[in-house]
């Protein structure tokens, strides 16, 4: 009986001891509740976000498709560095000051200005037509002997081209000579028969100088007062400083009236013939300044003026051919050499314009990031009208003033979902369409990409024909990828220049949005892995 007793009391103390314990610790869980409680006041919960970055969010919890959990966004989410697109109703995309910092983001205000534009055309040198001068000889007869011999020969004016004989040369010099002496003779004749002997000898001279006869070979004739078998055909017509396009005198050849036997033409003035595009014409116009730059001299550039802009099209290139007047003193521009042409041409007075590199043009529509606050931007839709050559026109979506972005707007881009935010805009302009998939790839570790890029190197494969990559890559520690082979966009199409298909290369991707990763950095490594040390 003692022995029960003792049991009794030995379970009642073991109870009364773990009543206490629990009391204890019950005591000290509600304690720290409290103290943490207190330390941590509560976050207000602004909405929930997919969990894969998709961009669908929910007031309420709830899990994706595959099971997960949508996560929480706090009211203060904006100062803990999150880079987000608030669809609601805004459209508006924050980033936080310090992550703006890191990605060099830089603004400038839209502002009215001049678009001053340079067209530029390939064309090739002419001969300036005003310059050409064909020898015909008006009379019939044979050539005894060239003076001038080659094509591309320089002329001066009044050189001796050859010499001719032309029965009806030595006939009209006859006339003339026996016209002389008829008025030498019939001095003490009356006033009636020595003018119409002297009208007699005017004519034959006449004949002669419409026949291009120089006056120096007249007044020879009239002072010999015989008559010569052959005279020489001189240059008197030609331009200074001529050279032989063309040359079809032979010595002993017989040629008729008004056969061409050379063509001579002044280079010290060229014309450049230049096609512009069919979309650039309207914006040249007679008087524009223009420069030539030619393979030949690429430390020289030649200034010209167009002269004109001719009233055809050629349906093949869909050009118009656009004529400048270039000096020429040295001869430097041969005909036929080709040309670079840039003319200056001058917009239609100020406009409101943007930088070039502020606009995100998807092909669909084109998108200017307007910083409304440090950390927070608007994507406007907008419409370009004309490019100069470094800003652009803004027809609608911006006003004078507005600071847009001009600097790493791509990687706001890879920062939030900017298909969300204009997707809240309301707007039924037609969404920017999304760029061809990439291959699925593993799911990144939690936290690590946020904009942030990443390095691998690998092998480039091939430059595929909608303007990706196929590239075979190693592992991917700051994204815990195994080593696979995957299409990757770019950035740049030119940065699939870097490198040639089968080299070993080094490159960076982000992920632009959600499963779609693009290469901003390629680069090809060297053969010798210690080249360059």
């Amino acid at each position: 009986m003692k022995q029960i007793n003792a049991m009794i009391a030995v379970a009642l103390a073991a109870g009364l001891a773990a009543t206490g314990g629990y009391w204890w610790g019950q005591k000290i869980e509600n304690r720290e509740t409290t103290t943490a409680t207190l330390k941590e006041p509560s976050r207000k919960i602004l909405y929930y976000r997919n969990p894969m970055g998709l961009p669908d969010t929910s007031p309420v919890p709830k899990k994706d498709s595959m099971g997960m959990d949508y996560v929480p966004v706090y009211e203060d989410d904006e100062e803990t560095g999150g880079a987000q697109a608030v669809s609601s109703g805004s459209g508006q995309v924050r980033i936080s000051v310090e992550k703006v910092q890191k990605l060099g983001v830089k603004t400038e205000q839209a502002a009215l200005r001049v678009l001053d534009k340079t067209v530029r055309a390939v064309g090739k040198v002419e001969v300036n037509e005003r310059h050409i001068h064909n020898i015909a000889p008006k009379f019939e007869g044979w050539i005894e002997k060239l003076h001038v011999k080659t094509t591309g020969e320089p002329v001066r004016k009044g050189q001796a081209l050859f010499d001719v004989y032309s029965p009806e040369l030595v006939s009209v010099q006859r006339e003339y000579a026996i016209a002389l002496e008829g008025v030498a003779a019939l001095k003490g004749a009356d006033d009636d028969t020595r003018r119409s002997m002297q009208r007699l000898a005017e004519a034959s001279l006449l004949r002669l100088k419409n026949w291009d006869i120089s006056e120096q070979q007249v007044k020879e004739l009239a002072k010999s007062e015989t008559a010569r078998r052959s005279l020489t055909f001189h240059a008197f017509h030609t331009p200074v400083n001529g050279v032989v396009l063309e040359k079809k005198a032979l010595e002993g050849m017989r040629f008729m009236p008004g056969e061409v036997l050379y063509q001579i033409a002044d280079l010290s003035s060229v014309w450049v013939v230049a096609d512009v595009f069919e979309q650039d014409i309207g914006l040249v116009q007679v008087g524009s300044k223009a420069q030539v730059k030619l393979n030949a001299y690429p430390d020289k550039r030649f200034e010209g003026v167009v002269s004109l802009v001719y009233p055809t099209l050629n349906a093949a290139t869909r050009t118009v051919p656009v004529r400048m007047e270039i000096a020429n003193s040295n001869w430097l521009l041969k005909p036929a050499m080709f040309a670079n042409v840039e003319i200056q041409v001058v917009g239609k007075g100020e406009v409101l314009t943007v930088p070039v590199s502020a606009v995100i043009d998807s092909g669909m529509r084109q998108v200017v990031l307007v910083q409304l606050a440090p950390g927070r931007f608007d994507p406007r839709v907008v419409r370009l009208g004309s490019r100069g050559e470094n800003y652009v026109e803004v027809l609608e979506g911006i006003a004078e003033g507005e600071q847009v972005v001009i600097s790493a707007n791509f990687l706001i881009d890879a920062e939030s979902n900017l298909k969300a935010a204009l997707g809240g805009l309301g707007e039924h302009v037609g969404s920017i369409p999304a760029e061809q998939k990439q291959p699925d790839a593993p799911l990144q570790q939690k936290g690590k990409s946020d904009g942030v890029g990443h390095q691998a190197q690998g092998t480039l494969n091939a430059v595929n024909a909608d303007g990706t990559v196929n590239v075979t890559h190693g592992p991917v520690e700051t994204l815990n990828w195994p080593g696979m082979t995957m299409d990757f966009m770019l950035a740049n199409p030119s940065l699939a220049g870097n490198a040639g298909i089968g080299n070993a290369i080094t490159f960076e991707i982000v992920e632009r949005k959600p499963g779609e990763w693009v290469i901003t950095r390629l680069q090809s490594m060297p053969a010798n892995p210690h080249e360059g040390h």
